[in-house]
C-alpha cells in the first residue's frame, strides 16, 4: 500500500526518519506497528554503521536484507543484555497483527539477524510495557489506523524514559492548493483502481485514502503531542506534506 500511495518514495522517507532519530550505541527502541521490520532493520543498520569496526560491528555491506517488506497482505523476545547486538542497542517490534510479526521474524531469520531485536504482540493504545522503559519510540504509517490516537501518544509518553524521544512518520496534509488537488485526484481516482488491479482489493485502498484525509493535520497532531506532555515538539513535511515526521521529548 505504501508503494502505491507514495510511488515508492516511502523508502527514502523511512531512511530519513531513522537518520533524524540518529540513534546511538546502547539505544533501546520500541517500534510500534512495525511488524514487518522496515524501521527495526533500518535502526539496526544505522547504529551498526556508526560503530567502530574495532568494537565488533556487523557487516551489512553484503547483506541480502531488503529493508522494506513487499506484498504483505507473539512470541515475546528477551530484551536483556544477552539479546543486544554488538553496539549494545536493541529494538522491540510491537504489532497487534501476529501475521505481520511473523513476516518480520522470517525476514530477520533469512538475513541471519539473531541479536538486537525482539518481537511482541500488543495494542498501541494499551502497551504491555512498564513505565520509563525505552529511550525512543517510533511509529511509521501505523498511528492513523488506531481508533484513539490520543491514547497512543499518551502510552508512548508513559513507556519512554525521561529524556526519551517520540517520533511518528505518517501520511499528512498537503498545504499547496494546486498540489493538493492533483494529489486528491490521484488518491481517489487512481489508487483504488490500482489496488483492485494489483491486489484485487478496492475497499482496503479506498479506506487507506479516506483514513489519511481524516487524520489530524500537522499542527493539530503536534498539539496532541503537547497535550500528552511532550516537549520540544516539532514536525517536518516530506514531499510538500504528503507525509510528515513529528518529534517530541519526554522531559
Amino acid at each position: 500500500m505504501n508503494d502505491v500511495m507514495s510511488g515508492g518514495i516511502h523508502r527514502l522517507w523511512k531512511d530519513h526518519f531513522i537518520s533524524q532519530l540518529a540513534p546511538t550505541s546502547g539505544t533501546r527502541l520500541l517500534d510500534v506497528a512495525g511488524g514487518t521490520g522496515d524501521i527495526a532493520f533500518r535502526f539496526l543498520k544505522y547504529v551498526d554503521s556508526n560503530q567502530s569496526p574495532a568494537d565488533g560491528r556487523l557487516d551489512f555491506s553484503n547483506s541480502t536484507l531488503d529493508l522494506d517488506a513487499n506484498n504483505v497482505h507473539a512470541d515475546q523476545g528477551q530484551t536483556d543484555e544477552a539479546n543486544c547486538n554488538a553496539t549494545g542497542s536493541h529494538v522491540t517490534v510491537l504489532d497487534i497483527n501476529q501475521n505481520m510479526l511473523e513476516v518480520g521474524q522470517a525476514r530477520a531469520a533469512r538475513s541471519g539477524i539473531t541479536k538486537g531485536v525482539s518481537w511482541l504482540r500488543g495494542n498501541a493504545e494499551c502497551l504491555p510495557i512498564a513505565d520509563d522503559s525505552y529511550d525512543a519510540y517510533t511509529i511509521a504509517f501505523g498511528i492513523r489506523n488506531c481508533t484513539h490516537v490520543d491514547r497512543v501518544i499518551s502510552e508512548a509518553y508513559r513507556i519512554l524514559k525521561p529524556g526519551g524521544r517520540f517520533m511518528c512518520l505518517e501520511f499528512s496534509y498537503v498545504e499547496n492548493p494546486l498540489l493538493r488537488r492533483l494529489y486528491d485526484a490521484y488518491s481517489f481516482q487512481v489508487i483504488p483502481v490500482m489496488g483492485k488491479l494489483i491486489a484485487g482489493d478496492w475497499k482496503s485502498y479506498q479506506y487507506l485514502v479516506e483514513s489519511i484525509r481524516k487524520f489530524p493535520r500537522q499542527e493539530e497532531f503536534r498539539m496532541m503531542m503537547e497535550d500528552a506532555q511532550f516537549k520540544i515538539t516539532s514536525y517536518e513535511n516530506l514531499t510538500l506534506g504528503v507525509a510528515a515526521i513529528h518529534s517530541g521529548f519526554k522531559l
